[in-house]
């Protein structure tokens, strides 16, 4: 009869018929009085939403202390309710130290006793068997419980959160996964909301161990190992060993068939994103929202795509169906204050991403729209405050500390530009744009050769990640800029007429080779240049009175 009430059970879970479920559960409990079988009801009312009943369940049957996987689901009907305090004093503010050491050597031992018994090796009869059998239940309930337990670490790291204590909360996910590398929501929260660097990501991939996994062979567990450390790469940050990725990425796809796999297209969408390939990044976004419209792990980039090419016709559209179908995803209201960003309604803008991030306070890019608009607006001081939460909320990016810099050098506190840039650059020390806004400091402070040397280390890293050149054409114009500072005229002859050949035609640059060579004594090339500057912007005055100066060298070599 227990038997067939715990199938009947089951069923209806797997059937999604929660009444069922419950009905029949709670007569299987009265039958056995099982503390399994009464976690199991509280399962049922937890998966149904009535998070109060299974928290209240699981008190009047005493169960909370019965075991992790109790604790757990407890202290989870206090989030679901958020009752952050209870949850902790459920689940303990601090990690267990002993889970830390002892995860790696117990899950070898039950991977080694798995691979002997699978190869039949019995020395000493039935006897021998039957204690492997029992060792083994042993081990394999102490892993049971040791996720629980990384489970429970991931929980706190929640609770934290909510109560915007990071560093806390940052720890706790690092925590969970170190115990139970397989505790993927620990490693997603740590990813997602840029709570590590670039540096510490890598780190903790490197202290992972995933060697800890196990499978029915030591062969399989090997190959699960490795398979799962492929997929944690390519979670990872894009400014870092872009070559790792490529291979795990590669290898994924070719020897596991995950070349279309979505999670596996969004990494390589945000590669070539910050390889500034915004082409390319959208032609992977719009294939897979094309089968999956309403992916919105995909919608940030996409719609960040969507601005960089100026297509705010398709915006519009997104947001208009976005707004009719999802008002309650905070990614919706994002997609609105884009459109509105895009055609320079600005207030329009601001609204949006100040309701997106009220939806969701984690919600990293509708904090950086939110202070895009106060910095195109001109409004510094509340563009470096809302840069300012968003550092202090995603504490792993540098893009935060970056604008802030970039504020600052607009408003001409070099001093702190540069203490919020180097603090960047701590964070981050390949994203050629940050180099470049460095390189910028050093210009303005006189410090020319750290200019120039930024600038060459910029278009290097922009060079080795293959980024598209045009991205760059600036960087090598301020290249050319530091070069005419130092009277190096060649060089900064070459930066220039690098940057026009690249297409771009800017009334500037025309000038400074115009100036770079006079300088050089080469008035009639001079003057073709500056004529071109003109041909840009006819009433440009710098461009004007360089030629007015070009004209008169010229007379007097002539007369000469």
């Amino acid at each position: 009869m227990q038997k067939f009430l715990r199938d009947w059970r089951q069923d209806a879970m797997n059937k999604h018929q929660y009444d069922s479920a419950i009905f029949i559960g709670d007569k299987l409990l009265a039958l056995t009085n099982d503390p399994n079988d009464a976690f199991w009801l509280a399962q049922v009312h937890f998966s149904t939403g009535n998070y109060s009943r299974a928290l209240t369940f699981l008190e009047k049957h005493k169960l909370i202390n019965h075991s992790p996987s109790c604790r757990y689901l407890a202290a989870h009907c206090c989030i679901k309710q958020s009752k952050y305090e209870d949850a902790l004093t459920t689940l303990g503010d601090q990690t267990p130290a002993h889970l830390l050491g002892n995860t790696h050597k117990s899950r070898r031992k039950l991977q080694h006793t798995n691979g002997n018994a699978r190869n039949g090796v019995h020395r000493k009869g039935s006897s021998r068997t039957e204690k492997r059998e029992r060792s083994e239940g042993r081990e394999k309930e102490h892993t049971s419980e040791t996720k629980y337990e990384a489970a429970m670490c991931y929980l706190r790291g929640i609770c934290f959160a909510k109560q915007n204590s990071y560093d806390r909360a940052k720890e706790c996910y690092m925590d969970a996964v170190r115990i139970d590398v397989q505790c993927f929501e620990a490693f997603d929260q740590l990813m997602k909301n840029s709570l590590l660097s670039p540096d510490e990501e890598w780190t903790l991939l490197e202290s992972l161990e995933f060697d800890s996994i196990t499978t029915d062979g030591i062969d399989t567990s090997q190959e699960a190992a490795q398979f799962a450390k492929m997929l944690y790469t390519t979670r990872l940050s894009k400014y870092k060993n872009p070559a790792d990725f490529s291979n795990a990425v590669e290898s994924l796809s070719q020897h596991y068939n995950l070349d279309s796999n979505p999670d596996l297209l969004l990494s390589k969408a945000e590669l070539l994103f910050t390889q500034c390939r915004f082409k390319q990044a959208l032609a992977i976004t719009s294939s897979v929202l094309d089968t999956d419209q309403y992916n919105f792990s995909f919608l940030p980039l996409h719609l960040a795509c969507l601005h960089e090419l100026h297509q705010t016709n398709t915006l519009f559209l997104l947001a208009h169906r976005l707004a009719d179908l999802h008002p309650d995803e905070p990614a919706t209201w994002l997609a609105v204050g884009v459109y509105y960003l895009s055609i320079s309604q600005i207030a329009e803008a601001r609204r949006f991403f100040s309701k997106a991030s009220m939806m969701n306070p984690h919600f990293g890019p509708a904090w950086i729209g939110f202070a895009h608009t106060f910095a195109l607006e001109g409004e510094h001081d509340q563009a470096v405050s809302a840069y300012g939460t968003a550092a202090r909320l995603f504490q792993g990016t540098h893009l935060p500390q970056l604008f802030l810099g970039m504020q600052h050098l607009q408003l001409n506190n070099m001093t702190l530009a540069h203490e919020y840039l180097t603090t960047a650059h701590n964070l981050c020390r390949t994203d050629p744009l940050l180099l470049n806004e460095m390189g910028v400091v050093f210009y303005h402070l006189d410090h020319l050769a750290e200019a120039v040397h930024i600038f060459h280390q910029a278009l290097a890293i922009a060079n080795e990640i293959d980024s598209d050149p045009k991205a760059w054409l600036a960087t090598r114009a301020n290249l050319g800029h530091a070069y005419r500072r130092q009277h190096h005229w060649s060089l900064a002859l070459i930066e220039f007429e690098e940057v026009l050949r690249q297409g771009q035609r800017d009334a500037h640059i025309f000038s400074a080779k115009g100036i770079v060579l006079l300088e050089m004594g080469r008035c009639w090339d001079a003057i073709v240049a500056l004529h071109e500057a003109l041909a840009v912007s006819p009433q440009d005055p710098v461009a004007t009175d360089l030629l007015a100066r070009a004209l008169e060298e010229n007379a007097k070599e002539q007369a000469w």
